[in-house]
């Protein structure tokens, strides 16, 4: 859409002269880490923008395909303000005059371009208004030029840009040694010179150099020579060619007559009845002139080009256009593509917001956007609330909203505002989006009387605002009426806590000072903290160290723990002779170090315990006594230490030396039980988990040093992973014999020991295994550590009364507060955040002290519930009239119900708060539901829409930010409709008297692939087709998903032909909510499959033949020339 006009009414000697002036090159002041004067030029035939210091050195190569918009500024501010915050030193010109700054908007542009969702960018200056223009313009000119290419347009440019790369000398040649040295970077791997040697005679090259031409030439043998074969698959069938000879590229010709069958037989193109169509087509893939205007024919080599083309595609483009009929039904109707948190760039915790966020959801054709609104000095701001995001000006967001929401499409954009500000700063909120929107705002009914929503042609170009509104019944609106006309106020009530709670402030300095034990909730245990009531706040430092072994008395109370140790033998039969055998044998043969060690039932005392020692080569052994003692039994060994369990005694001994008959050591390694097999419930081992479910694990508990091991199938060994500095790292563990190998230099005799060493010591020098990951830690646990973290986390003031040993505040006043027994413990406090929901339990060992701390806070959230009544007073509503005034359509309710509802009513729930009540789907076709993310995707990850689509939920919100799968379901189901972010529901959501479209049966066959990406290093492929959603139904997955074996080493141009890559057929049941997806990946060294590239289709999308897919990398982004063929059998 954008900038089309324009552009088409540009004559073909104006488009000559601008592109001529980008060719020849423009000196430009550019504007990154530092300002810096360069030549900034067009290289039309790789299709890339160069950048050239004054030497001649190319600083930068930037491809026209990555150029996703070239924005110039309406003011020299704005320009200003966004190089600053893309970290420039911005010195050589903001010192100009205020006379130069009308002019300095004129000349200043940025371009912005990359393939993942962040954008890159280069902020430029021209030095006269002229340049300025004729680069943007060209630009633009070339960025949609370059859209539109046909597949041997960009083949060349390709090309060309291989030849530069490696074409030292600058002659437009290409040496025999320099592609050896670009094959591997075209992803390929050629076995042997000779070949490259052949390859170069039947090119015509002259001393082993090849120009650009015979450079052709042997790119087009290159991809010919492995994938002829796929050329048998036309000498049957009802549009067989007659190919006389298939050895070369140009051997065989394919006639008009012939492909204009192919096309209608094989490919059911209705078209291809016009032989003039199929004539202009196939000029498009033939290279020899006379063949384009005089009896046009194909070479094979050209018809496999063909078959590989974007013009080939699985995807039928007339549902790349728009169907204005379809854009007559109310709102209701349709899934409106929706962004959740959309000014977040990352997690949910610390990423950075940006309006360059909101800039990129609006141009991927998002139309409904979040803004989370939050008080701050001056005006609103945007920010994911209790959280370290950064945040961003309200007013600087819709000004962005505002420019960009329409240039994709054109239809309405709702703005979903997630209020928390007052009333004063709601008003200025309501001020910004009259004064930026204008008449694009809708603040009336475009039809009074009506009794359902406006259609999207009707509110084309209209933002719509989706917030609370005030009810015409509430009372409080006549209560603000009096309050404006003096009958009754309560500012004095209000002034006069202010002063109370002032005085009380003034007249205080700590409220309460001493030492607490703080329940850890992913330790399961409290810990010592010093703690401060100052300022209505609770302050409580770092957990303090405690020694001795009643450090860890709360962790282990399980008497019988040491049964399912590794180190434990049980009753051995032989008893003391057979522990010394075996403990010598395994010693001697692994080359212990002193102090390793095994426990088993003493053959002599009943209850009680021996230890056996190995020490320079003779072995000791020693009782472990149980005692009972004041109705608790301990554990003790050769000294007056007692401990509660003997993994606690064991794990004292491997950190505190033994002074027992003259040992004098640590307990070290041990020699493990024999065939001893992890038990079930070590929750920190997975016997069934995927690298990316382990991933997900990690990323849901936000404290580094969380760790797991799983089992990999493949191979019988294992892997480490470890969430370390917000990252998750994966680590190889290999199983040799009895012995388990980390990072080929750690040797251990167990995973048990693995993990209790790195208990110990940090791993790899960084950090301790802490926190075990287990089932019940995600499953239970996940909302409870975000908001711990979360409030653990947030800034704490420097003047703070612990100092730099403070970890942490709560905010008593925003707090709830309850005192029972809980966790052992007889007296328990519990603060209860109201807005995070974060729980802070507290106790002491004297029973006084806990209650004089409870009363303290106490009475401050007392205090504080009073001062907020007469807040409630003097500020209702809630809802200040003019934002309530500006809600027309999508009113906000709290009401999860969806039985009693009017059409302008919006009703937002969480994914996992869906009711399946067949209700919804009809509250669907009058009214709308948003549906986002749970709060425990700290992550950002997505959720599954398809369940919230079938129930006819019109915006189900996603993370824009996360290349995963569902947002590349999200982008195929809204690259309907021509991206309108608009897609009207079947029939059957909409009127219960119509049936559900019919089961369809499509067989599929993966053939080969070309120009996948290369990984920086040659990979080796393999494709996984699959048909989402898979079924409710457990161990069916297999019928909705296949693989083709591993091609190694060529992602140029692999095939899958044969017996071993056999065709799939799938059943779709739902044919109008179900995608096609491709995935193509290659194993890394876990075995594990790491994407390469994917597509994902609409079912209803796709065509049936022998078909290209074009790929995209996983942030949705177009990969050019990456591609599948596929045949594709469609039948109902």
């Amino acid at each position: 859409m954008e900038g089309g006009s324009q552009l088409n009414k540009m004559t073909e000697d104006e488009r000559g002269q601008i592109i001529r002036h980008l060719q020849s090159g423009t000196k430009m002041m550019l504007y990154q880490q530092r300002a810096e004067k360069l030549t900034v030029k067009v290289i039309m035939e790789c299709n890339q923008v160069a950048l050239i210091r004054s030497d001649d050195r190319i600083v930068r190569m930037l491809d026209m395909s990555e150029i996703k918009e070239v924005r110039q500024w309406e003011t020299f501010k704005d320009f200003k303000q966004f190089i600053e915050n893309e970290g420039s030193k911005f010195q050589r010109i903001i010192w100009q005059s205020d006379k130069d700054v009308q002019q300095d908007s004129k000349i200043c542009f940025t371009i912005f371009y990359g393939s993942e969702f962040i954008l890159k960018s280069l902020s430029i200056s021209t030095d006269s208004v002229d340049d300025a223009e004729k680069w943007l313009t060209g630009l633009e000119l070339l960025r949609q030029e370059t859209l539109a290419a046909h597949t041997p347009v960009i083949i060349q440019s390709w090309l060309r840009k291989q030849m530069y790369s490696v074409d030292q000398t600058k002659k437009n040649s290409i040496s025999l040694k320099e592609l050896k040295s670009l094959l591997p970077q075209m992803n390929i791997k050629i076995q042997g010179g000779r070949f490259l040697k052949d390859t170069f005679e039947m090119v015509g090259a002259k001393d082993y150099v090849l120009d650009f031409e015979k450079f052709h030439k042997f790119y087009n043998l290159l991809m010919f020579e492995n994938q002829k074969k796929i050329l048998e698959e036309f000498d049957k069938g009802p549009a067989a060619f007659v190919m006389r000879n298939t050895d070369k590229p140009d051997s065989s010709t394919i006639s008009l007559y012939d492909f204009q069958r192919f096309l209608l037989c094989q490919q059911k193109e209705a078209w291809a009845k016009n032989c003039n169509q199929v004539q202009e087509l196939m000029t498009i893939f033939s290279e020899d002139t006379l063949r384009k205007t005089y009896d046009p024919k194909l070479t094979i080599g050209e018809f496999l080009g063909f078959l590989f083309s974007k013009e080939n595609s699985i995807w039928d483009e007339k549902f790349s256009e728009i169907c204005p009929q379809e854009m007559n039904n109310p709102l209701s109707h349709y899934w409106i593509n929706s962004s959740h948190n959309t000014y977040l760039t990352g997690d949910q915790l610390r990423s950075e917001s940006s309006t360059e966020a909101y800039v990129r959801c609006l141009r991927l054709g998002c139309r409904c956007i979040e803004l989370d609104c939050w008080n701050d000095q001056g005006e609103p701001v945007i920010h994911h609330g209790g959280t370290m995001t950064s945040k961003i000006k309200f007013r600087d967001v819709v000004k962005a909203v505002n420019e960009h929401a329409f240039k994709t499409s054109e239809y309405p954009v709702i703005l979903s505002i997630e209020e928390h500000c007052g009333i004063p700063q709601q008003k200025m909120m309501a001020e910004i989006l009259r004064d930026v929107f204008q008449d694009k705002l809708l603040n009336e009914p475009l039809e009074p009387d009506a009794d359902q929503l406006p259609s999207p042609n009707q509110l084309k170009g209209k933002f719509i605002i989706k917030h609370k509104k005030i009810q015409e019944s509430d009372h409080t609106i006549k209560l603000e009426k009096r309050n404006k006309s003096g009958k009754i106020s309560f500012r004095k009530i209000l002034n006069t806590w202010k002063m109370q709670i002032g005085e009380a402030k003034r007249s205080s300095t700590f409220e309460k000072e001493g030492e607490l034990d703080i329940w850890d909730p992913i330790d399961k245990r409290f810990y010592k903290h010093d703690c401060v009531i100052s300022d209505n706040k609770l302050y409580y430092s770092e957990e303090k160290k405690q020694d001795g072994p009643g450090n860890i008395q709360d962790i282990y109370k399980h008497l019988e723990s040491h049964l399912s140790e590794p180190w434990f033998h049980g009753r051995l039969v032989g008893g003391r002779q057979t522990a010394e055998r075996l403990l010598r044998n395994f010693c001697e043969w692994s080359n212990t170090k002193d102090g390793t060690f095994l426990v088993r039932e003493s053959d002599m005392f009943i209850r009680n315990y021996s230890i056996s020692i190995w020490k320079m080569g003779r072995i000791q052994h020693c009782r472990i006594f149980v005692s009972p003692e004041n109705g608790h039994t301990f554990f003790l060994f050769g000294s007056k230490l007692y401990f509660p369990s003997m993994r606690v005694l064991i794990q004292y001994y491997r950190q505190n030396r033994i002074e027992v008959n003259e040992l004098n050591l640590h307990l070290t390694g041990f020699m493990p039980r024999p065939k001893f097999v992890p038990p079930p419930h070590i929750g920190w081992f997975y016997s069934n988990l995927s690298r990316g479910e382990a991933e997900d694990y990690l990323l849901r508990i936000p404290r580094d040093g969380a760790f797991l091991i799983r089992q990999r199938k493949e191979h019988g060994n294992f892997a480490l992973s470890i969430r370390v500095e917000g990252d998750i790292k994966h680590y190889l563990i290999n199983r040799d014999g009895i012995k388990y190998l980390l990072e080929e230099d750690h040797t251990f005799f167990s995973l048990e020991e693995m993990v209790s060493y790195y208990r110990e010591e940090p791993f790899n020098g960084k950090i301790k295994l802490r926190y075990p990951v287990t089932p019940e830690l995600v499953e239970c646990c996940v909302e409870d550590l975000l908001t711990y973290d979360s409030e653990q986390n947030r800034e704490v003031a420097e003047d703070n009364p612990l100092g730099d040993q403070c970890k942490g505040v709560v905010d008593i006043w925003n707090c709830n507060v309850a005192c029972k027994a809980k966790h052992a413990r007889p007296l328990v406090v519990m603060l209860l955040n109201k807005e995070s929901l974060m729980l802070l339990e507290f106790t002491s060992e004297i029973l006084e002290e806990v209650d004089e701390w409870y009363q303290v806070i106490l009475s401050i959230i007392q205090r504080e519930q009073n001062l907020e009544k007469a807040r409630i007073k003097e500020s209702k509503p809630h809802i200040s009239v003019e934002m309530s005034d500006l809600v027309i359509y999508c009113q906000s309710i709290k009401d999860n119900t969806f039985e009693k509802y009017s059409y302008k009513e919006v009703r937002s729930v969480s994914e996992n708060m869906i009711p399946k009540e067949d209700n919804i789907l009809e509250y669907n076709q009058k009214a709308l539901t948003r549906v986002y993310p749970s709060a425990s995707r700290i992550d950002s990850s997505n959720f599954d829409p398809c369940p919230s689509w079938k129930l006819g939920c019109q915006m189900v919100a996603l993370n824009f930010q996360t290349a995963d799968m569902f947002i590349q379901l999200n982008s195929a189901l809204f690259s309907l409709n021509g991206g309108t972010g608009y897609v009207l529901k079947p029939e059957w959501m909409l009127d219960p008297t119509k049936k559900k479209t019919s089961k369809q049966n499509i067989r599929i066959r993966v053939i080969a692939a070309r120009h996948l990406p290369n990984l920086e290093h040659i990979v080796s492929p393999f494709v996984q087709v699959e048909l989402w959603p898979y079924t409710n139904s457990i161990g069916q997955a297999e019928d909705y998903s296949f693989k083709t074996t591993v091609c190694k080493c060529n992602g140029m141009h692999p095939v899958w032909l044969g017996p071993n890559n056999p065709p799939k057929y799938f059943e779709v049941s739902e044919p109008d909510l179900s995608f096609l997806r491709f995935v193509v990946s290659e194993e890394d060294i876990f075995s594990d499959a790491m994407l390469i590239a994917q597509a994902t289709f609409p079912f209803r999308a796709i065509r049936s033949g022998y078909r290209s897919v074009p790929l995209k990398n996983m942030f949705g982004e177009n990969l050019d020339l990456a591609s599948l063929l596929v045949h594709i059998d469609l039948q109902s």
